[in-house]
């Protein structure tokens, strides 16, 4: 629901702010005053084309605001909460467009600088605007069938259909890799086993090349190593003056110091345990030397190795642990590639059934669509009868596609509205034959017949009445009232009966301020309305006999 509009330096609007309720409102006022130009702004706000013709004379921008009162379930809510302009408690939305005559346009969505197009894209479900302009829901192709399916009863088929045709488009797409992967499977698998067996042949194993380094290192020192083994153990005990043979003689002195001094006894056992080490030490000593192998062999070897292992490791991701689990994975796709042909066997089968199901199911949409096509029509003609328009001709055609390629995602047909205004011509889709005044009324009549099923929650009237007067008007004015019990309706309107079936009332007066052209609009009391009513009935001559009329037909009204 429109809760509020701001209007700042937009065409002869000044300044102009209005609130508004539920229910059924009007607009008035002489010809000319300016009540379109609401309509206008209303229409940019939800993405309608900007000029900067529109801003105010003397003024560098126009800044148009709207409040909207969002119910949680509505289409619009679901929209806005995906994009995260709407939190998960929020009721409100708030749309501001700035026009400036620099060009730079800006729209905002509760605060949020906003492209226009996402606005636009929101547009058809917060408000329908039936007139000269974009905003109307049910002349678009998608719209009208949906339209149709609301009024059949048919969502829930239809959610049935498209659960079933989104499963079929994803098996088929799933199967088109299955078979794309399966076609190159033989150079693929060539491919992969012959990086496996690579893999597996060289058999690296973790820390192998950290001991092959050493090893290297060895092997490439071995001649320069035994040296200095064989140097430690002479120096340690080979040699007449080593190491454990002084230490010997040390030994003997100990022991001598001990027998004197008891307190230097225990420096005998110290002696002898350093003795005990380094035996040990130069039996070490003297095993690594006779261990040493200068093998060229064996370096070569080596060398060969680290080599291959090196390429490995370049080749499968810089580390022996990256091969390893390169290895597994190499044997996980062969073996996935060897199940290519059964999965294949498998999808062809999910989709065949998948098609099937959806198949039926848009078969039973169809059969449905034809036959509320029919009550539409109908129902949809007996009110354009009553609008004086029983001439005029409406046909729903629902066309069922055939052959491959028919199934859509709302299911095999075609839906078309086809109008014709004249007796003798032939039928052509509906927005391109109706004229303003024409097009509102047919958009009344559709919206009366589908006031319980259609989501959209505000709609706009505009040249609703062009050509009309009398018992017609009055009965235009009733079906507005009954709309507004579903909807917040709003309508410009130049007849009584209309404006009298009002449950608010706005006037829009032209006046001149300060030499300069400045439009406004106000809400009227009851008093007001009748005065403006009876303006309505006997233009500039008011009598009392036309204020009585004017009581009469608000009263009439309010009592229903």
């Amino acid at each position: 629901m429109l809760t509020e509009l701001r209007i700042s330096n937009f065409a002869v609007i000044d300044c102009l702010n209005l609130e508004f309720g539920g229910g059924f409102h009007v607009l008035t006022g002489e010809t000319g005053a300016g009540k379109s130009i609401l309509i206008d702004a209303i229409a940019l706000l939800v993405g309608g084309r900007a000029s900067a013709d529109q801003i105010r004379s003397e003024a560098e921008e126009a800044v148009l605001e709207a409040a909207f009162s969002i119910p949680a379930d509505s289409p619009a809510s679901a929209r806005l909460r995906e994009s995260g302009l709407l939190g998960p408690e929020d009721t409100e939305l708030i749309i501001r467009r700035v026009l400036s005559r620099s060009g730079r346009n800006r729209i905002y969505l509760n605060g949020s600088l906003t492209p226009l197009h996402v606005v636009q894209a929101l547009a058809g479900t917060l408000i329908d605007i039936h007139g000269q302009h974009e905003q109307q829901s049910l002349l678009s192709g998608e719209a009208q069938l949906d339209a149709l399916d609301a009024f059949g009863h048919l969502k829930e088929l239809r959610q049935a259909y498209a659960g079933h045709y989104d499963r079929w488009q994803a098996a088929g797409r799933e199967l088109e890799e299955a078979v794309r992967v399966a076609a190159e499977r033989s150079a693929r698998e060539e491919f992969l086993r012959f990086q496996h067996q690579e893999l597996q042949e060289a058999d690296v194993k973790i820390g192998e090349e950290e001991a092959l380094l050493a090893e290297r290192l060895r092997l490439s020192h071995s001649q320069r190593l035994g040296q200095l083994a064989e140097e430690a153990y002479e120096g340690l005990y080979g040699a007449e003056a080593s190491v454990l043979g002084l230490l010997g003689v040390v030994q003997q002195r100990l022991k001598e110091l001990g027998a004197i001094d008891p307190e230097a006894a225990h420096w005998t056992a110290l002696c002898d345990n350093a003795t005990v080490q380094l035996r040990e030490l130069a039996q070490v000593a003297r095993d690594y030397r006779r261990g040493l192998d200068h093998d060229p062999d064996r370096l070569a070897q080596i060398e060969e190795r680290l080599d291959r292992v090196q390429r490995l490791k370049k080749k499968y991701g810089g580390s022996i642990e990256a091969m390893l689990a390169k290895a597994e994975d190499l044997a996980r796709e062969i073996d996935a590639l060897g199940q290519s042909e059964a999965q294949v066997a498998g999808l062809r089968e999910q989709v065949a059934q998948e098609q099937a199901r959806a198949a039926a199911l848009a078969m039973q949409l169809s059969q449905g669509r034809t036959k509320a096509a029919m009550k539409l029509e109908d129902r949809i003609k007996e009110e354009l009868a009553s609008l004086r328009m029983e001439r005029t001709r409406l046909r729903i055609d629902v066309a069922r596609e055939a052959g491959e390629g028919a199934l859509g995602p709302t299911g095999c047909d075609r839906v078309a509205y086809l109008f014709s205004a004249n007796e003798g011509e032939p039928l052509h889709p509906l927005a391109r034959v109706a004229s303003g005044g024409e097009l509102s009324r047919v958009m009344l009549a559709m919206k009366s017949v589908l006031a319980e099923t259609d989501q959209v929650p505000v709609l706009i009237f505009d040249e609703v009445d062009a050509g009309i007067g009398g018992a017609v008007a009055a009965v235009m004015g009733k079906r507005l009232r009954a709309l507004a019990d579903y909807h917040q309706v709003f309508c410009i309107t130049h007849l009584a009966q209309i404006a009298s079936q009002a449950g608010t009332h706005f006037v829009v007066e032209k006046t001149v301020v300060k030499k300069r052209t400045v439009t406004s609009a106000k809400k009227l009391d009851r008093a007001a309305r009748e005065e403006e009513v009876a303006r309505m009935l006997g233009g500039l001559a008011i009598t009392k006999a036309v204020r009585q009329t004017a009581a009469e037909m608000i009263g009439e009204a309010e009592r229903g």
